[in-house]
């Protein structure tokens, strides 16, 4: 049986929530939203993608103030970033869609399955935590990792890493695989310059800043109701168990899966372990 090419990417503008994205979409079916982290953009998904678009309308934005999309002074909080999801929703004329997150966007995604559950088909949340639902205290021992708090201290970060954007961002793209080798040179350097510049990094640490209300916005969602979208939780070399340990607490249809030899950016380090989770569940 002949294998079905993956659908051309296209990259559009719309206009969600007052804020022009870029997004990559490919595809068509039932729709698939795939959002990025730090410091990523929709290319973090470029391995999986082709798979994912034979079965599914994927819909992969910049998030806001990262990649091509534009860049507002303010709101970068996990409500608001929920709330450009809906947006986009509505702008593609899309009643109800998939959510895949990674890293920082899984608070934003989360609230959104809490406050429009009639929108979400399925939730796949990866490698970050929901502060403060308990559950992650054993990975929590040792305190957050150390660039949280050097890139909340508002002003700093983009102050003292212009020029020395490339040395930084490669640090990550390393650290959050298990092999490097796989995140091709292209890449790399596409994300440099995603994050070159003051504005550009002051964007990105924003999401940062934005974690103590990140926080206040989880808690009150959390106390109001339950999670009742199906969930999965996939976790890795990082953060590994601790997302589905809270989620546990809350949710009502929820599977975890690990996948093993895998560093953070799952999707770039072992994308095929990770199309054969997600997409049994997707369907």
């Amino acid at each position: 049986m002949p294998v079905r090419a993956a659908p051309q990417v296209q990259v559009v503008r719309t206009t969600a929530n007052s804020v022009e994205l870029a997004v990559a979409v490919a595809g068509s079916g039932p729709a698939l939203v795939l959002l990025h982290g730090w410091p990523h953009t929709h290319r973090v998904w470029d391995e999986v993608v082709p798979a994912l678009s034979r079965e599914h309308r994927v819909i992969a934005p910049d998030l806001r103030g990262l990649g091509d999309s534009a860049r507002p002074r303010e709101g970068y909080d996990a409500a608001t970033i929920a709330a450009d999801i809906a947006g986009l929703l509505d702008a593609l004329e899309l009643p109800t869609a998939a959510v895949m997150a990674l890293d920082a966007s899984v608070p934003a995604a989360f609230l959104f399955a809490m406050g429009h559950p009639e929108r979400v088909r399925r939730l796949v949340l990866m490698e970050s935590l929901l502060t403060p639902l308990t559950g992650a205290e054993e990975f929590l021992a040792a305190g957050p990792p150390w660039w949280f708090g050097f890139h909340a201290v508002a002003g700093l970060a983009e102050t003292v890493l212009p020029g020395h954007e490339a040395e930084y961002i490669n640090w990550f793209l390393t650290a959050g695989t298990s092999h490097p080798d796989r995140v091709p040179a292209e890449l790399r350097a596409a994300f440099v310059r995603a994050y070159t510049g003051t504005e550009s990094l002051r964007s990105g640490f924003a999401y940062y800043r934005a974690m103590p209300e990140n926080a206040r916005q989880i808690a009150a969602a959390a106390a109001a109701a339950r999670l009742r979208v199906p969930t999965l939780a996939v976790g890795a070399g990082s953060v590994g168990p601790a997302l589905h340990r809270q989620l546990s607490t809350i949710a009502d249809d929820l599977t975890g899966h690990l996948i093993p030899d895998c560093g953070h950016i799952i999707p770039l380090d072992r994308p095929d372990a990770l199309l054969a989770a997600v997409m049994p569940f997707l369907r």
